[in-house]
């Protein structure tokens, strides 16, 4: 069977082959354009025990056109469906079955001179892709493929399954996208093209969860939604929706995280109200201070405070553990840190990533619970950073917003909430 498929007969023989797990790659009309204003043209699939792929052709100008809807049968059909990605993969086809690989191994695509030529070429063509030879979307599809082979065919770890999920969770923020004032956004934000991610008076973020501690970033089109500043009012440029947006602050993350690793209850729910206790120090410095020795290590004069005597303790086990068995598996998520894949490791350093990876595993299931509690309401989660969650909330859903915040209790975390017109609280 030829590698290009694009006619009902060809599709009906490829059908025939029953299939039973394959390999995915999309091919979008344009590489840089947010999926949430994309679409798709090509779609590889590469069966696991084939000696090839297959390009099923939806949208090219090279082409007959299956169509999408046939695609979509004939994964549904199949019992797993790999992908690279399968936050964005969502945006195009709803599937239940679908398997992220990227927690395993992430892949720098390589793409030929000839991408850059049609690229520079034709820079506001928004769907590119579909005049760019379909046998050169093959040949890097194939490379792709070559090099997940490995991590494809043999069995995954419980944590594969989990991070597929953790998918869902941010596919949920990022379809929402973010309401802007133009006048203002322009004032403060020069996105490499307007195209890529603003469709009317939204804006869209993607979360890159392909990290040493899968601790997602968040930053497109030049904009680091990860790390917006909060001190020259650009975030005014993020408006509500609805009637309001809200923030939901989580307070001392860090160490209530720390605090549940080791096994050490807090006496006060505002814990840097006890640190500024124990140090004998304001609220302020208190909270300098254990941020400083969260990142460098606990200072000399604090060693004998019990919650870094516990800190202590499980940093350094953990290092132990680490150096003689050359892995550490992360709590919850189960993600394994492989010695032989990490440079400059120390203790202090191990436990960070253990206490990053943690809180965005804790996070991924706070956001599923919130994304149920809003299916089908007009209130949406359009930006998570780390230890907040920013909710265009519809003031009809006290309810829901209630329920949200009953969430956070269940994990034991202490929030406070920030709410307004736009983002400058």
């Amino acid at each position: 069977m030829f590698w290009l498929i694009e006619t009902k007969e060809q599709l009906r023989e490829f059908v025939n082959q029953d299939y039973k797990e394959v390999f995915v790659e999309l091919i979008p009309f344009h590489n840089h354009i947010h999926p949430a204003l994309n679409d798709v043209c090509l779609v590889y699939i590469r069966p696991t025990y084939d000696s090839k792929g297959y390009m099923l052709c939806i949208d090219h100008s090279e082409t007959m056109s299956i169509g999408k809807t046939y695609i979509e049968k004939i994964l549904q059909h199949t019992d797993t469906v790999y992908v690279r990605d399968k936050k964005s993969f969502l945006y195009y086809f709803q599937l239940n079955k679908v398997i992220d690989i990227s927690a395993l191994k992430s892949v720098d695509i390589q793409l030929e001179p000839v991408f850059d030529v049609f690229y520079r070429l034709h820079t506001n063509k928004q769907d590119i892709n579909k005049i760019i030879p379909v046998s050169k979307h093959y040949e890097v599809c194939e490379n792709i493929y070559n090099k997940l082979q490995q991590v494809i065919l043999e069995p995954k770890p419980d944590y594969v399954k989990f991070y597929s999920k953790g998918a869902l969770a941010f596919f949920g923020i990022e379809k929402n996208g973010i309401k802007i004032n133009k006048d203002k956004f322009y004032k403060y934000y020069e996105p490499n093209n307007e195209y890529y991610s603003i469709c009317d008076d939204r804006i869209y973020t993607q979360y890159n969860l392909n990290t040493t501690t899968r601790r997602p970033s968040n930053a497109f089109n030049s904009i680091n939604f990860a790390a917006l500043k909060k001190d020259n009012h650009s975030r005014s440029s993020f408006i509500a929706s609805n009637n309001e947006l809200i923030e939901i602050d989580i307070s001392a993350y860090h160490p209530t995280l720390a605090g549940q690793l080791v096994g050490y209850e807090f006496s006060n729910s505002d814990i840097h109200s006890e640190f500024a206790a124990l140090y004998n120090v304001d609220y302020k410095t208190a909270k300098e201070l254990t941020f400083k020795q969260f990142n460098g290590g606990v200072f000399k004069e604090y060693q004998h405070l019990e919650f870094f005597q516990k800190v202590t303790e499980y940093t350094n086990n953990n290092w132990e553990m680490f150096q003689s068995q050359g892995y550490l598996d992360a709590p919850v998520s189960g993600y394994r840190f492989e010695k032989d894949k990490l440079e400059n490791m120390n203790p202090q350093k191990l436990f960070n990533y253990v206490l990053q990876n943690l809180e965005t595993s804790t996070n991924i299931q706070i956001l599923l619970k919130i994304h149920k509690i809003l299916a089908g309401k007009n209130t949406k989660i359009v930006l998570y950073t780390y230890d907040s969650f920013l909710l265009d909330w519809d003031e009809d859903e006290e309810q829901e917003l209630e329920q949200i915040k009953d969430i956070f209790k269940e994990f034991k975390l202490a929030i406070k909430i920030n709410r307004g017109r736009n983002y400058d609280f």
